[in-house]
């Protein structure tokens, strides 16, 4: 150890200790005779503590130091302290102090520690909340310590409080309101972590349990004031009955320290003896003999017990317990100190028991033990909660979205979508109104709701004599791609058309809100509610003296399909005949209410669902040729048939082939939507969408055009991305030629899969073969075989594919294209033209069941390859409209203004 100053000596330590130790209570720790100074005391972490300790502790704080600002103030709410540029500085101007603080960063707090005992003769004590010092300036910081008598606190940790004396000296201990965790009491508390030094206060004061000091001891590569130390303090307080300590792995302090009075010991941190390099705070890792376990075993051994405490195994002694579990420290305390026939501080104060303000069961029926009761907040937080609960929907904070999304992602190890945590092949197995659902109010919602999206888009299929669908024609007949055409109908539907349903969706939510409707699950549907007691005053036009036609087909709809509304009972007992969008917004409502009240959604995401339906409607529609729009029929369908009876699939399915689905085609069309939902906010489909949502202002979201943004999806697939699908299919096209199979879902289909991959296989060799004659490296992969993320083991499986295979077994299906698939890439193997069983990858399942639906027209000649290829990438785009409608609407609702654009930085010129 370096040369002793002037102002020590081993004869002055305390306690018998082999190294310098000054403090011999606790009670000495932190009192109202100590006086600070803050080093960097205008930094971020100090300029919001320092002025909470200097009012608690009755100004203890008597000046700090920040280079370069000498002759600024600290404000408190006791006056402000001066700073100075060093604290040679604050000593010439008359203050004295026997403690520091140090803020200061790792590289400077060795030379603050150094210039606080350099200049200072009366310091006594420094606590160092600086964390991450290195070991060589650790070192010398004890050194320092050490030679000149000085007790040093920390580093990493938040310093001292005493709860008799009320003095805080250091970090944030108690945080803003200290007087709120630290009542005096009889018990100590030592810990490793500063955070939790005050949450074992609070647990401890529910339990009646009161402190006297509080030592943030950190956790940094040395510990300069640890566990002996402060059992040698402990046992001289005669305030202090017993202590608490919050043990990380790490040091052997615990072992050495001797402890006369009661402790309950809490050791944490198992899970650190498996890394090879630390985490956090300083720790015991792999190799060492203090780690966790290690230490259980310390404590075990000097209380004389056996086991670790808790509440189904309450193991104590006399002497102290062992928990695990911070939530376990009041339980062991008391019965601790009930072996020590000691009583609690107080009357308890509370119980850790789970306290919500707030509270939703999303409809489930829960059993009791899980239905936990909410309780009134206390104040402020009660009027908080009070007006919280008077906003209807959700609020979602705002930040950059270009490549982000909160509506969907995918799985990179598993190559599976999801949107709002619904995988695509969970989608797959539901029906498109489902579907429709789960782009709208974020879940896949329950029967009544399909009972109302179905005839809600419905009446916006048939487009006769409307202005979208010649747009959408003249596109056509222009030779546009389907994405184009169906943008040019999506153009038409603009804010206007939803303008009256959005005026009166508003005015319904606020008045039926402001009468009472509850925002319990099923609400909306109730038949018990008093709809004569919702306020009708200052409504917009919800009713008009002569019936319209198309509010009448809507409210056929829903009635013959069994669907429930409040809102729909409400608009019908109102005199006169209601309009076509109050009935939207009443089916509107209807879907949005349940969603609101569980703050699923927000308000501007239900007051677009108007227009969302007539937009899903509006598109479906446009995909079938003009001809097969006539007054009251759709492809050959009755317009009651649509409104009334028919399901969303049904329809979609009509307007790409012009006939209602079998059974077979139906569930090959809807598990194909919910493949085909979305690819993740990378897409670029999505981008297209999002990038719309960005230039329009999300941030005003009332500024969105939602159709705008639908054509920014449109106008961003293709050829390569949406109607690459029909490579798949001429590929299976071409091998079954002249194969003479009629129906593709028949077992018996007559087919030797094997001889037909084996012939597909030796044409692909030979193929491979006169290209590398050539010395051409452009060899053309076989569509829906293999993939990047599934290869390279023997046998290779897409787990998408996988699903969908299992789903055609358990309900009996055959396919023959996909069972191909699975004989094509074994035959690849077997002939030695792969080197391991390639996956058949899901682009080959959609391939398979698109060619399963328009096989038999493509057979007939009712179709050729020109409609086959429009097909393929139509029904692409069904259901990726609903993906990127909930990317659309996710942006809105969370995205930045022009947050998808590339900074100049990020941009390259090419010459």
């Amino acid at each position: 150890m370096p040369g002793t100053s002037q102002n020590s000596s081993q004869s002055l330590s305390v306690g018998g200790f082999k190294y310098h130790v000054g403090i011999s209570s606790l009670t000495q720790v932190a009192s109202r005779d100590d006086r600070v100074c803050v080093l960097n005391i205008l930094g971020g972490e100090s300029s919001e503590v320092t002025p909470v300790s200097h009012v608690y502790s009755g100004g203890n704080v008597v000046f700090g130091t920040a280079p370069g600002k000498g002759g600024a103030v600290l404000e408190t709410a006791i006056g402000n302290i001066p700073v100075y540029n060093n604290v040679r500085d604050g000593l010439a101007a008359g203050h004295r102090f026997n403690s520091g603080v140090v803020y200061l960063p790792p590289a400077a707090a060795r030379d603050g520690v150094a210039e606080l005992i350099r200049v200072n003769p009366e310091l006594r004590k420094i606590f160092i909340v600086t964390e991450k010092i290195s070991v060589h300036d650790a070192r010398e910081i004890r050194a320092m310590g050490q030679q000149n008598g000085i007790d040093i606190f920390g580093a990493n940790g938040l310093g001292a409080a005493d709860s008799w004396n009320q003095v805080r000296i250091g970090g944030a201990l108690g945080g803003d309101k200290p007087g709120d965790s630290l009542r005096p009491g009889s018990i100590a508390i030592f810990s490793n972590s500063g955070g939790f030094s005050t949450t074992i206060a609070q647990y401890l004061r529910m339990a009646g349990w009161g402190t006297t000091t509080v030592i943030s001891s950190g956790k940094d590569v040395y510990i300069h004031y640890a566990a002996p130390e402060f059992a040698f303090a402990l046992a001289n307080d005669a305030r202090s009955k017993a202590a608490v300590l919050y043990c990380e792995p790490g040091g052997y302090y615990e072992l050495d320290a001797h402890f006369t009075k009661p402790v309950v010991a809490c050791v944490v941190g198992r899970w650190k003896s498996m890394l090879t390099r630390a985490v956090g705070h300083a720790g015991a890792m792999a190799g060492g003999n203090d780690d966790a376990l290690a230490k259980e075993r310390w404590f075990m051994e000097k209380f004389g017990v056996d086991a670790i405490f808790t509440p189904g195994n309450p193991v104590v002694s006399s002497k102290g317990a062992l928990v695990t579990n911070i939530a376990h420290i009041p339980a062991a305390l008391t019965a601790v100190m009930r072996a020590n026939a000691t009583l609690p501080d107080f009357a308890a104060e509370g119980n850790l028991a789970l306290k919500p303000w707030f509270g939703s069961d999303e409809g489930l029926e829960l059993p009791a033990a899980l239905r936990l009761p909410v309780v009134a907040a206390v104040a402020p937080y009660n009027e908080q909660v009070d007006l919280l609960n008077t906003q209807i929907g959700c609020v979602v904070p705002r930040q950059t979205l270009k490549d982000a999304s909160g509506a969907s992602q995918m799985d990179a190890r598993t190559q599976v979508s999801s949107l709002y945590g619904t995988t695509m092949l969970n989608a797959a197995t539901l029906p498109l109104e489902s579907n429709v659902a789960l782009a709208l109010v974020h879940d896949a919602s329950g029967e009544n709701d399909r009972k109302l999206i179905a005839p809600a888009v419905a009446a916006y299929i048939n487009l006769y004599g409307r202005p979208e669908l010649a747009a959408a024609q003249a596109s056509r007949e222009a030779g546009n791609a389907p994405n184009a055409v169906l943008a040019a109908a999506a153009a038409v539907i603009g804010p206007r058309r939803q303008e009256a349903a959005r005026t009166a969706l508003q005015f319904m939510i606020e008045r039926f809100h402001g009468a009472g409707l509850g925002m319990e699950f099923g609400a909306s549907l109730s038949e018990s509610f008093d709809v004569t007691t919702v306020d009708a005053s200052g409504q917009p036009v919800l009713t008009t003296s002569t019936p319209d036609t198309r509010a009448q087909a809507l409210m056929a709809g829903v009635q013959a399909r069994g669907g429930r509304s409040v809102f729909l009972r409400w608009l019908q007992s109102m005199p006169g005949h209601p309009t076509e969008a109050s009935v939207l917004a009443a089916i509107s409502a209807t879907l949005a209410w349940g969603p609101l009240a569980r703050k699923r959604i927000s308000r501007a995401t239900a007051e677009s669902f108007p227009w969302w339906m007539q937009l899903f409607g509006t598109l479906i529609g446009a995909s079938a040729d003009a001809s097969r729009h006539e007054a009251g029929h759709f492809c050959g369908l009755t317009q009651q048939q649509l409104m009334e009876t028919l399901s969303l699939g049904d329809m979609a399915f009509a307007a790409l082939l012009g006939r209602t689905p079998s059974k077979d085609d139906l569930f090959a069309f809807q598990t194909l939507v919910g493949l085909l939902l979305t690819n993740g906010p990378g897409a670029i489909s999505a981008q297209g969408a999002k990038g719309a949502v960005s230039a329009d202002g999300p941030e005003q979201p009332e500024r969105v055009q939602l159709n705008k943004a639908v054509m920014g999806f449109l106008t961003h697939t293709g050829y390569a991305h949406g109607g690459n699908g029909y490579e798949g299919i001429a590929y299976l096209n071409e091998q079954f030629k002249g194969s003479g199979l009629t129906d593709p879902s028949a077992q018996n289909h007559g087919i030797d899969l094997q001889a037909l991959a084996a012939k597909a296989v030796e044409q692909y060799a030979q193929y491979k073969t006169q290209k590398k004659a050539l010395g051409s490296l452009d060899i053309a992969k076989l569509p829906g075989v293999n993939h990047p993320v599934f290869k390279d083991k023997p046998v290779n499986f897409d787990p998408r594919e996988v699903f969908i295979a299992k789903l055609f077994e358990e309900r009996g299906e055959t396919n023959v294209f996909h069972q191909f698939y699975r004989a094509l890439v074994q035959q690849l193997f077997d002939a030695g033209v792969s080197r391991t069983v390639y996956c058949v990858n899901v682009d080959a399942v959609i391939a398979a069941l698109l060619l399963t639906m328009l096989w038999k027209p493509l057979q007939t000649g009712e179709i050729g390859e020109r409609e086959l290829e429009t097909a393929a990438f139509t029904i692409f785009l069904y259901p990726r409209m609903l993906g990127c409608a909930a990317e659309i609407d996710d942006h809105m609702n969370r995205g930045r203004n022009m947050d998808t654009r590339t900074p100049a930085t990020g941009c390259r010129f090419v010459a």
